[in-house]
């Protein structure tokens, strides 16, 4: 382990998963609140498909991934009602793109793969002990933005989360704040495929944030402890990973954070008393 800890791949891995695993608790409280887990799942194949894209076209895969999934959050804000896509719309979105990267899979195996064989591995299935360092901080400065945008609008956004109609009457921008919320998922989306894949970033959104709100129905509280469980969880996957090397990251990430879900059930949070009705 002390071997481990002194590499360079995996203080690079321990570094940009922090701050992934910090964007990725504060939009995932809000994607869970906003009932929107949905949409994290259609762009966690956006995610793969813009990047095979990009691999199809002969350009770097991060641009394909961030062009894809923030492009799709915002047409999916535009085809929802006031930035909040319904099912109907998602489905929809969500069949058409899995047909358009399963187009780019195949015209990426057979004409380009033979330059990066692993690239479509590991799109889905992520690449953190593969991070340089120009990857690495261009990772830590992405998602450092994304966490503070996302703290910026956080006290509007919950207002036009509890209560849209009367968000709207007071002067707050819902529509505006729905597009940006979801350009920011799909920024987060693509930073998280480069930690845990596409396949299974929707985890590193919702686990922790489903957490935090079953601990507390404080909304700032559960904020703080969605980001705070998800630098946790991402922490004790990489370590875990690292002490049984047969372990895959992505896997090891996973099941902390799934863990930590389930532990949440054992838990009974005292609830505030809510005042009876004169």
């Amino acid at each position: 382990m002390s071997t481990v800890l002194s590499q360079e791949f995996f203080q690079h891995a321990l570094l940009a998963g922090t701050f992934i695993a910090l964007a990725c608790g504060l939009v995932g409280y809000f994607l869970v609140l906003r009932a929107q887990i949905f949409t994290g799942d259609a762009l966690s194949h956006v995610a793969f498909t813009g990047a095979m894209a990009a691999l199809a076209g002969g350009y770097d895969l991060r641009l394909g991934l961030f062009a894809a999934t923030i492009g799709v959050g915002l047409l999916l804000g535009g085809l929802g009602r006031k930035g909040r896509p319904d099912d109907v719309v998602i489905g929809s979105v969500f069949a058409w793109i899995l047909g358009l990267g399963a187009f780019f899979l195949t015209v990426y195996t057979t004409s380009r793969s033979a330059a990066q064989g692993g690239a479509g591995t590991t799109v889905l299935f992520g690449s953190i002990f593969g991070l340089n360092g120009s990857q690495t901080m261009l990772a830590v400065v992405i998602a450092a933005a994304i966490c503070l945008v996302l703290l910026l609008v956080a006290r509007p956004l919950l207002f036009a989360t509890l209560d849209e109609a009367v968000a709207a009457a007071r002067g707050v921008p819902v529509r505006l704040l729905g597009f940006g919320y979801l350009a920011l998922v799909g920024a987060c989306a693509g930073e998280a495929t480069q930690a845990v894949g596409s396949l299974l970033l929707l985890g590193l959104l919702a686990a922790p944030a489903g957490a935090a709100i079953r601990l507390t129905d404080r909304p700032f509280r559960a904020l703080a402890l969605s980001a705070g469980l998800a630098v946790a969880e991402m922490w004790g996957g990489l370590l875990l990973s690292a002490e049984v090397p047969k372990l895959p990251p992505s896997f090891a990430i996973m099941a902390t954070a799934s863990a930590v879900y389930a532990a949440t059930f054992l838990v009974r949070p005292a609830r505030r008393a809510v005042p009876a009705a004169a």
